[in-house]
């Protein structure tokens, strides 16, 4: 057993307790509390993000900077900024704010990845249409992917969004490279992202030594065309060898998640989904059941976590939420038969993914400590800030 397990274990072993403060509980395996019961994702909070997060006059002052750097950049080309839209609310906001507040010129692409959602493709036309813009669409090989997501069901861990995640990266970086884009705008913000998962949860999507262990343990076929992208890739050369940036310019806008939904709902018939993510069938049935169900891990306590914090919801309105499963009972055979069906497996076969014996990221191959390493040296030379929780 790895000193991960060992760690994990004893985790587990402890009586289970739930912030006073938000609603991250023990289901996080190195979550610690203080005196008065307040997690240590409140204290990061608190420590590293508040006090680095302006959304005022100086955030304003922030923006505008980054806004002429881009335009700058963008002189005398087709585009000024890139843009991955994948339907969700943080994307849909982001394009918006690019173009109707901001002035940008963004190259605006999409990643199918074979689970697009009715609703998801809904709100991207309906965006795109609105603002005049063109779309360009990757589609990724279906046999590769099915093979990608097949492979780590047999592997056991929880980390089964891997393969769209790794593809949205590796395509966006493709993407800003091909057509000589500098700055990539990301939707990702502190307003409703400031709680971090746990790494048990989501593990680096773009651990190459992983995914090519898990590949050549339950892989059935050849990956000619997926596109993978090392961390070297996009972290070293692109980014300070090809001069490609992403950047959040919400961190410096006020961005409340019912406002945001109001106006898109309003200006573009945009329509919201039951919960973030959800814009990908599979990414529903993934963090609506399987990891609630199969790990106990709910992602909905660490967004509704960063919502208490940013002072957008109530502590009693996401235990009242957390008190009913985030998937619909009634149709959740529906679901797995059309998972199944869709991966070419009968909902059988799901299922005995679904009991078999638990495995983690600590019991492949993989590159931990080379991202804990690069995060510890980008930190002390102030090219990159990182927050960490103690493990």
């Amino acid at each position: 057993m790895s000193i991960f397990a060992d760690k994990r274990k004893s985790m587990e072993d402890r009586n289970y307790k739930v912030c006073t403060r938000c609603v991250m509980d023990t289901t996080d395996p190195v979550i610690t509390f203080d005196e008065q019961g307040v997690c240590d994702h409140c204290h990061d909070f608190d420590a590293n993000v508040k006090p680095n997060w302006h959304t005022d006059e100086k955030g304003k002052q922030e923006l505008n900077v980054l806004i002429k750097k881009i335009k700058d950049a963008g002189k005398g080309k087709e585009f000024d900024c890139l843009l991955g839209l994948s339907g969700g609310l943080d994307s849909s906001y982001m394009l918006h704010m690019a173009v109707r507040k901001f002035g940008l010129r963004p190259l605006v692409f999409h990643v199918d990845g074979g689970w697009n959602s009715e609703l998801a493709v809904h709100n991207i036309n309906v965006m795109i249409d609105k603002l005049g813009l063109d779309l360009y669409t990757e589609v990724i090989n279906w046999e590769e992917m099915k093979n990608f997501q097949l492979a780590l069901f047999k592997s056991g861990m929880p980390h089964l969004d891997m393969p769209q995640d790794h593809a949205f990266f590796a395509t966006m970086y493709h993407f800003a490279e091909k057509h000589n884009i500098p700055y990539i705008l990301n939707g990702g913000n502190f307003s409703t992202e400031c709680v971090q998962y746990p790494m048990e949860w989501f593990y680096y999507a773009t651990d190459i030594r992983l995914i090519k262990d898990v590949l050549k343990q339950f892989g059935t076929r050849k990956m000619d065309s997926y596109p993978f992208s090392s961390v070297f890739r996009h972290k070293i050369y692109l980014k300070y060898l090809k001069g490609v940036h992403v950047v959040k310019p919400l961190n410096h806008h006020p961005f409340l998640k019912k406002e945001a939904i109001s106006l898109l709902e309003n200006e573009y018939n945009w329509r919201s989904y039951p919960q973030k993510h959800f814009e990908s069938r599979f990414t529903k049935f993934f963090e609506g059941y399987w990891l609630p169900e199969r790990f106990g891990y709910d992602t909905r306590r660490v967004q509704l976590s960063s919502l208490i914090l940013t002072n957008q919801m109530s502590r009693a309105e996401a235990m009242d939420i957390l008190a009913h499963p985030s998937y619909d009972p009634a149709t959740i055979d529906e679901e797995f038969s059309y998972i199944a069906t869709k991966l070419g497996i009968t909902s059988e076969e799901l299922r005995s993914y679904f009991t078999m014996p638990k495995k983690y990221y600590w019991d492949y191959k993989n590159q931990q400590n080379l991202f804990r390493l690069g995060a510890v040296m980008m930190n002390w030379l102030g090219i990159e800030k990182v927050v960490k929780r103690k493990k």
